[in-house]
């Protein structure tokens, strides 16, 4: 009886989990409001393609590379380097 409870609270904690913030692989193609909300998917904003460079200096995170969701989030490139929200 314990063994079956424990199992269902923890299934119940990751789904949970996994319902408050999606993960990349859920937010694929998705248009984000603004850069916090994409920032907190993906901490170093998305690029377009590998080879993409960043026009404004250094940054923190390396960008997380997919043309999809670039190309859904293309507002949020303000400086239309190939990266989206970098930091």
């Amino acid at each position: 009886m314990k063994r079956t409870l424990s199992f269902a609270l923890t299934a119940t904690l990751i789904l949970s989990s996994s319902a408050i913030s999606p993960t990349p692989a859920d937010a694929a193609g998705k248009a984000f409001s603004n850069c916090t909300e994409l920032n907190k998917v993906y901490k170093g904003g998305v690029a377009k393609a590998a080879n993409v460079k960043n026009k404004g200096g250094k940054t923190k995170y390396a960008p997380f590379v997919s043309k999809e969701i670039y190309d859904a989030n293309v507002k949020s490139d303000r400086d239309k380097d190939g990266i989206a929200c970098e930091r």
